[in-house]
């Protein structure tokens, strides 16, 4: 079985692109029926696996933001506990302000660059799944046109030629 969604689309297109062209015709092909449907419905079964990884992405998103904000309130409340520290030292007030001020300071500075990395990596993330899924979505859509204009056109050659063999009437799946 294939492993995702572009390898189906592929497969999918190898076998339009090398299906047997019909008598008088350049452009119309024969495909078989139930293996081009099972592609399609493999397809249909690989956005399901995307869609879990992208809100997996979003949960490790949240969990990125959470850790930053409780480190950063860690880090907050151990300056606070430190200046209260050095202010009960009467010979050292105005330094323990400054640094208290410094590492709060420090700790909102950084807990914004874990934000907005963790904001970035999952926007990313979320940009490429969402152009893959985009993708692949624009591949099936043209495939089945394909399939379509094949099918429409063989049946009716088909009847009229008095052939045995049933085909593929795309328009009929579509009721």
């Amino acid at each position: 079985m294939a492993s995702g969604v572009e390898e189906l689309l592929d497969m999918l297109f190898e076998m339009i692109d090398e299906a047997k062209n019909l008598p008088l015709s350049g452009d119309k092909c024969v495909i078989e029926r139930d293996r081009a449907l099972d592609l399609i419905d493999d397809v249909r079964s690989q956005f399901p696996m995307e869609l879990t990884e992208a809100r997996k992405m979003m949960a490790r998103r949240a969990e990125l933001e959470s850790e930053a904000k409780h480190r950063a309130e860690s880090i907050v409340k151990a300056a606070e506990e430190r200046a209260r520290q050095i202010l009960a030292e009467d010979s050292i007030t105005q330094q323990a302000r400054q640094k208290a001020n410094e590492m709060v300071q420090q700790a909102e500075e950084r807990s914004r660059e874990l934000k907005r990395s963790a904001n970035e990596y999952c926007e990313d993330a979320l940009r490429r799944t969402e152009e893959a899924v985009a993708e692949a979505y624009d591949e099936i859509k043209k495939s089945r046109a394909r399939f379509r204009a094949a099918a429409g056109v063989s049946a009716g050659q088909t009847a009229a030629q008095g052939g045995s063999r049933p085909m593929y009437d795309a328009a009929a799946d579509e009721d």
